[in-house]
Order: structure tokens, then sequence, then C-alpha cells
């Protein structure tokens, strides 16, 4: 599995967690919940606020809150959209 979303860092392991380019076809590079017909679904989103919007999703998989922040805060600034 050596795929991510370059928003929010999703292992893209399946066609149908991949976002769509203005055309309709898939995108290897974002996830279906960032992106969207050639565009992010929320332009405005800062890398503050999409680190807050993973952390539940991370909880929800047995990580503790510290260690999602941590994890988000060191790999989410390398990724395509945040990455300056």
């Amino acid at each position: 599995m050596d795929k991510f979303c370059q928003s929010c860092g999703m292992p893209l392991n399946g066609q149908d967690l991949l976002g769509s380019e203005a055309n309709g076809t898939k995108t290897e590079k974002y996830c279906m919940y960032c992106y969207q017909d050639g565009q992010f679904k929320q332009p405005d989103l800062t890398l503050a606020d999409m680190i807050e919007h993973c952390v539940p999703h991370l909880k929800e998989n047995g990580m503790t809150e510290a260690a999602a922040r941590k994890l988000l805060r060191e790999h989410l600034p390398k990724l395509k959209r945040w990455h300056n």
C-alpha cells in the first residue's frame, strides 16, 4: 500500500476511494472525500483544519488523540496539497 490521498493522507487502496477530475476520470492523487469533479470539496480548508478533521477518524481506528495529532502534524505537511 503505497498510495495515499495527497490532501488527507488516507490510504487509496481501492478504485472506489479515488477522487475524480472534471471530465469524470479517477485521480490517484486524492480521495473522493477531498477531491471531486476536478476541485477540492473544501477549497478553503487549512492544514490545521485538516488535522482537526482527521483526528476523530484515527481515534475510531484505535489511535489515541495525542498519537493521531503527532502523526498528522508530521505527515500531512509533506503531502502535495500542503507542501509549499
